[in-house]
This record gives C-alpha cells, sequence and structure tokens, in this order.
C-alpha cells in the first residue's frame, strides 16, 4: 500500500495534506519518484524488534499491536487524528479508478484498513479527492449508506468551493445519483440526474463521456420505475456513442450493452437479450476477468435470461458457478451475493425443489434486511418471490401475510403502478383465488391486469400472465364465455409479440 501510494500520480488539492502525506512516505521508503523496499523494510524491522507491528507472511499485511492502538487512542489525541487522516490519503491514493480485475481486487483488501483509519474522523474533515476514492472502496464492498454520506459531503464541498456547474461537482452529483440508485431512492436519482444531464450537455457537449455517463444513469433510473421503452431508447444511444467514442472492447461500451439486454429482457424479448448478454459476458471475461464483479452480474443476468427461456438446467450450472464466485470475491453478505441467492432460490421453485427454494429464500430476506433494511427494492423483490414460493407449496396464509406486508411497502417506495408493485398485486389475487375467495380475486386481478396494459403493455409477458390468470378465475366462477374471450386476446397479443 505504501509503495503503491509513493509511486501514485495522484495529486491532491491540499497543498498542506499533500506535503504531509509526502513526508510521512518519504520516512518510510520513497525515494524521489522511486520507492526503496529496503528503506521500508528497514523501518519495519526496527519496529517489530519492539513487538509493535507484526507481518502476516502469508497474506502479506502488517497490523499493530492492540495496546499500541490503545495508546495511542489515549495518550496522542490530536496527532493521533492527524496520522489517521494520513493513513486514510495515503490508502485513497495507492490505487486508481479503474475497473481491471487488480485494482479490484486490491481495493478489497482495503476495506477493512478504511474502516480502522476512518473511525475516529469527521466527514467534513476528508478531502473531497480522498473521500471519491474512499467512496468506491465502501460501493464495492456493499456499504451503500456510507457511499451516500461521504458522496454527499463531496457534492456539497464542491459546490461551496468550485461552484454548482464546475465539472469536478457535476461529477460528485452523477455519483451521489448512482448511489441513490442503488439505495432505491430513483426519484431522488432522477432529479440529480436530470440536473447532471442538461449541465453536462451545455459544458461537455453530447458526445463527452461524461455527458453519456449521465444518460445512462437516467436510462437505468427509467429502467427501474419500469419505464423500459424508455430505458431501451437512451441505452441504444448511448450504445453506439460509446463504440464511436471509446471502442467497441471498452468496459463502459460493454456495460451499455448489459444495461441494454436488461432493457430487453424485462421486455420479454428474451432472444435479444440473450444474444446481447453472451456477448457482453465473453468480453468482460476477456477485458475486466473472469472473477470480476461486473463480469459476474452479466453472467447471473444471463442466467436470469435462460431461466425466462425454460432453460432451467443451464439458469443452475451458471448461477452455481456465480454464487461460489460471489462468495469467495465479495463476501456472504454482499448485495450482489444476495441478488445470486435470489435468482437461484426462483430457479430451484421453477425446477419444483420447493424446499431448496424456500430455505435460500428466507436466509436472502433477512439478510437484505440487515444489510439494506426493511424496505429497500431488493428486499420487496426477495419477499414477492418467497411469497411465490409459499404458494407453491400451498401455504396461501403465509403467501397472502407476505404479500399483503409487500404490497403495502411496495407502493410507499415504488408507487401504485410500478410494475414490481403490480406484479405483486397480481400475486395476491392469485392467492386469493387458491384461497377460495374468487370475487376478491376478480376484483384485484382485473385491477393488476388494466395496469398492466396501461404501463408495460398488452403484450408484456406479466400482463399475458396477469390475463391467464383472470381467465382461469372466470372459468372457477362458471363465466366461461368471459373466460374463452380473454385467451383469444392472450392468443392473439402472444402472436403479435413473437411475430407470427
Amino acid at each position: 500500500m505504501f509503495e503503491k501510494a509513493a509511486l501514485s500520480q495522484l495529486r491532491l488539492d491540499d497543498s498542506e495534506l499533500q506535503d504531509e502525506v509526502t513526508n510521512l512516505l518519504n520516512q518510510l521508503g520513497k525515494k524521489g519518484s522511486g520507492w526503496s523496499s529496503w528503506t521500508f523494510k528497514k523501518v519495519v524491522m526496527r519496529l517489530g524488534s519492539h513487538s509493535l507491528i507484526e507481518h502476516d507472511h502469508q497474506n502479506h499485511t502488517y497490523s499493530i499491536h492492540p495496546l499500541v492502538h490503545h495508546w495511542s487512542g489515549t495518550t496522542m489525541k490530536g496527532s493521533r487524528h492527524c496520522m489517521q487522516k494520513l493513513v486514510l490519503t495515503i490508502i485513497a491514493i495507492s490505487f486508481p479508478l479503474t475497473r481491471n480485475e487488480e485494482d479490484y481486487k486490491y481495493r478489497c483488501k482495503l476495506f477493512k484498513h478504511t474502516t480502522n483509519s476512518i473511525a475516529s474522523l469527521k466527514l467534513e474533515d476528508i478531502n473531497t479527492i480522498v473521500g471519491t476514492h474512499i467512496s468506491w472502496i465502501y460501493a464495492e464492498a456493499g456499504h451503500l449508506k456510507e457511499v451516500e454520506a461521504l458522496e454527499a459531503m463531496i457534492m456539497e464541498k464542491r459546490k461551496r468551493v468550485l461552484g454548482d456547474d464546475h465539472p469536478d461537482t457535476l461529477a460528485s452529483m452523477h455519483n451521489l445519483a448512482g448511489t441513490y440508485w442503488h439505495l432505491g431512492n430513483w426519484s431522488g436519482a432522477e432529479a440529480l440526474e436530470l440536473m447532471v444531464l442538461e449541465k453536462r450537455k451545455l459544458v461537455l457537449g453530447d458526445d463527452h463521456p461524461d455527458t453519456l455517463k449521465s444518460t445512462e444513469n437516467l436510462a437505468l433510473t427509467h429502467w427501474a420505475q419500469g419505464r423500459w421503452s424508455n430505458a431501451e431508447a437512451l441505452h441504444l444511444v448511448v450504445l453506439e456513442k460509446r463504440k464511436l467514442v471509446l471502442g467497441d472492447d471498452h468496459p463502459d461500451t460493454l456495460e451499455s450493452m448489459g444495461n441494454l439486454a436488461n432493457a430487453y429482457l424485462y421486455q420479454g424479448r428474451w432472444k435479444e437479450a440473450e444474444a446481447l448478454q453472451v456477448v457482453a459476458m465473453e468480453k468482460k471475461k476477456r477485458v475486466q476477468g473472469k472473477d470480476h464483479r461486473g463480469t459476474l452480474v452479466s453472467m447471473n443476468n444471463l442466467a436470469i435470461t435462460y431461466r425466462h427461456q425454460g432453460r432451467l438446467d443451464d439458469a443452475e450450472a451458471l448461477q452455481l458457478v456465480v454464487l461460489e464466485k460471489s462468495r469467495a470475491v465479495l463476501g456472504d453478505d454482499h448485495p450482489d451475493t444476495l441478488i445470486v441467492m435470489g435468482t437461484l432460490a426462483s430457479t430451484y421453485r421453477e425446477k419444483g425443489r420447493l424446499k431448496n427454494a424456500e430455505a435460500l429464500g428466507v436466509v436472502v430476506i433477512e439478510s437484505m434486511k440487515r444489510v439494506l433494511g426493511d424496505s429497500h427494492p431488493r428486499t420487496l423483490r426477495a419477499m414477492l418471490n418467497l411469497a411465490v414460493t409459499y404458494g407453491k407449496q400451498g401455504r396461501y396464509n403465509d403467501a397472502e401475510v407476505l404479500q399483503v406486508a409487500m404490497m403495502e411497502k411496495s407502493k410507499m417506495v415504488l408507487g401504485d403502478d410500478h410494475p414490481r408493485t403490480l406484479e405483486n398485486m397480481a400475486n395476491l389475487a392469485n392467492t386469493y383465488r387458491d384461497q377460495g375467495r374468487l370475487t376478491d380475486a376478480e376484483a384485484l386481478g382485473v385491477e393488476a391486469m388494466e395496469k398492466m396494459k396501461r404501463v408495460i403493455g398488452v403484450d408484456h409477458p406479466d400482463t399475458l400472465k396477469s390475463m391467464s390468470s383472470l381467465a382461469a378465475m372466470y372459468r372457477d366462477l362458471g363465466r366461461m364465455d368471459d373466460a374463452d374471450g380473454l385467451e383469444a386476446v392472450i392468443e392473439e397479443n402472444k402472436n403479435r409479440r413473437d411475430g407470427s
């Protein structure tokens, strides 16, 4: 870490802090623009001879004796605060903000050092460049609330010092909007993204990479809000421009391919989604590495497409590989790992392995509540999936309890007309039908179907599924003409969607 920091070309915008960091690194082994391993080893040996520091040869790390930590906390006070600030700065400048596998794995190792160094610091004491780098460590570890706090601090500082329209201020707003998205605060994300996009178009131009990033973020927000056709249109624009500006194999271009594939996936256009996902996944393996977080996400997305296509064995095989790698690289409680566990649980359910699906689904919900919170969209999605599993098991009362709770939270967090809210509404209608509450089932089923027609389209797979369920209810009620009429509409829309 110290060597990487000493060799870093990054320069801070605080000259006093830069000088203090340089002086400390000089004492540890920095020699001009180079590094003396011999000097560093001599310093470590001197500390080690007094049992003040220990070297873990297997993991290539150093640790300070607990008594030294206690002594520094009770006697150094101000100087200890200064030292922690310097160490945090050294951590931050020791890595570039790149997505290659080597740098990513290195940042993963820095998480514990970062939390120790930042523990007694106030956010306003952290330099904005340092904060930006540290936020990457927290983000990749899945600690999004800490990222939000850091990025909000950075944005306010840059507005105050640089002004609202400075490129660095816009970058901090862009980053905060992305974190809002991951936290499920999509209205907050959209408001910031629209502001940044308009300013970047004026300041940088339509085709600048930073402008394209803002457009991509806005498209992702539209996708999360269920506005999939809007998302698709924006993703297509960004992908074509990134190919021209950055090249076909640039990580940002590959990210655009994956995002466009997701827009296809959620519109039920599975063949188009698969074709793009396979290309993006193979290129990410080559460009970013097989174990990179972005590669693992693309593999899991492809597995989801396989499941929708009915290729359940292919989906399970791929998800098991991704889950093993995610646990090894990210840890059991990382949001990405939990997402993979959730999608694997869905695959188990579709294969009829209901006990496996239930066990995994319960673990996912409890972990997501702890990591992301009770009302996070990912937690709500996990609740929806477990309720479906309960329904498949004939545990209709358990399914109803979960679906009703999820319905209220979903309306509050996502909105009454969000596709996920409507999907849960249709599922709850099916539960009422299974319970023999046909009048309640019909009323809710009709409401869900009509809203789905308006929000996601009459030929979307979820809409057709809700129509099919409603037709079955009509048959239960002896309304055969209504059932026949609805099934004719389903067939017509399926044919139109499939192009036949």
